[in-house]
C-alpha cells in the first residue's frame, strides 16, 4: 500500500518513438530514446528511495501518446493532473542548427515560483554531475506542459543532441543525467540521500 506521505512525481519522457510528436535527432541518435532512458532511470531512483510515488508518461520504449502533437502533449499533462501529482518533470534533449551550441537549461512557467526553485536545484545538480554548460533557468509560459499542469512543472533540456560533446554524455551516461535530476529534487525538498 502506498504511504500517504509519499511525494508524487510524474516523469514525462519527452516525445514519441516515431511519427507524431517525434523528437530531435543528432549524430544518428534520437531524442525520444535518450529521454526514455533518462526517465526510466529517474523513476527507478525515486522508487528505490522509498519516499516517492512515481508515474511515467511512457512505460515502454515503443509507447506512443496521442494522434497529434496536441493530443500527445495533452495525454502527458492529463496523466499528471488526473493522478494529482505533486511535481511534473518533463525530460528533453535540445537541438540547434549551430553544432557549437551546447549545455543544459531548465524551463519554467514563471520566475519566482516553486517550479523555478526546483528548476535551479535540478539544473545545478546536472551541471555539477555531468559537466555540461549552465544555460540557466528560463521562463517560457507558452510551453503546453508548463502551462496546463496543475502542479509545479519543469521542462529539463538535458543537453544538445546536435553538439558532439553533449551527445556523447547523453548517449554514454543517461543514468548520470537521471541522478542529477534526482539529486536536484532531494536538494529542493531538503531531503538527505538515502544511505546505501
Amino acid at each position: 500500500m502506498m504511504d500517504a506521505q509519499q511525494i508524487k512525481i510524474y516523469i514525462d519522457q519527452g516525445h514519441n518513438p516515431q511519427g507524431v510528436n517525434a523528437g530531435a535527432e543528432g549524430f544518428g541518435y534520437r531524442e525520444q530514446d535518450i529521454t526514455y532512458a533518462v526517465g526510466t532511470y529517474l523513476a527507478e531512483l525515486l522508487r528505490e528511495d522509498g519516499r516517492f510515488a512515481v508515474r511515467t508518461s511512457r512505460n515502454t520504449p515503443e509507447e506512443s501518446l496521442g494522434t497529434s502533437n496536441a493530443t500527445s502533449l495533452a495525454a502527458r499533462v492529463n496523466g499528471a493532473n488526473s493522478w494529482g501529482a505533486d511535481y511534473f518533470i518533463s525530460i528533453h534533449c535540445n537541438a540547434n542548427v549551430n553544432p557549437a551550441i551546447n549545455g543544459t537549461e531548465v524551463y519554467v512557467y514563471r520566475e519566482g515560483s516553486v517550479a523555478a526553485d526546483l528548476a535551479r536545484q535540478v539544473l545545478d545538480a546536472i551541471v555539477q554531475r555531468m559537466g555540461t554548460k549552465d544555460n540557466g533557468v528560463r521562463v517560457n509560459p507558452s510551453l503546453y506542459v508548463l502551462r496546463r499542469t496543475q502542479m509545479p512543472a519543469i521542462l529539463v533540456e538535458l543537453a544538445y543532441i546536435t553538439n558532439a560533446e553533449d551527445v556523447q554524455k547523453l548517449v554514454n551516461d543517461p543514468y548520470g543525467f537521471a541522478y542529477g535530476i534526482y539529486t536536484g529534487i532531494l536538494r529542493y525538498l531538503d531531503l538527505e540521500a538515502p544511505a546505501n
